[in-house]
């Protein structure tokens, strides 16, 4: 199984900054240089501040800070929740299916 290094995350509320429309979110798996500054039990709690400082380092779109605090909360507990699960160990996390497995697993479907 392979370990999920993004995360795609639709969001229920867009942000909108001028003329652009951000509908989804690819948060990344945090490096320890983006992590600089704070507290990795701030981030795991779901720390509004700490998310401000780290999601403007490892989202894509790049998120400002503003626009982390103007986020729809729901949304905003959903990419918290995305960035607390890269923080668990392995034998932790859900596993996600290689390519390769998903082709060979029936769907529900077919069975």
């Amino acid at each position: 199984m392979a370990t999920p290094v993004t995360e795609t995350i639709a969001l229920d509320e867009p942000i909108k900054r001028g003329e652009q429309v951000i509908e989804s979110l690819t948060v990344r798996k945090p490096l320890a240089g983006a992590l600089r500054g704070v507290s990795l039990v701030a981030l795991c709690n779901m720390d509004v501040v700490a998310l401000q400082t780290v999601l403007p380092r490892i989202t894509t779109p790049t998120l400002t800070a503003a626009d982390v605090a103007n986020m729809d909360p729901a949304d905003l507990l959903e990419v918290g929740t995305a960035v607390a699960g890269f923080f668990a160990r392995k034998a932790e996390r859900p596993p996600v299916p290689d390519s390769a497995t998903a082709s060979k697993t029936p769907s529900p479907t077919s069975l």
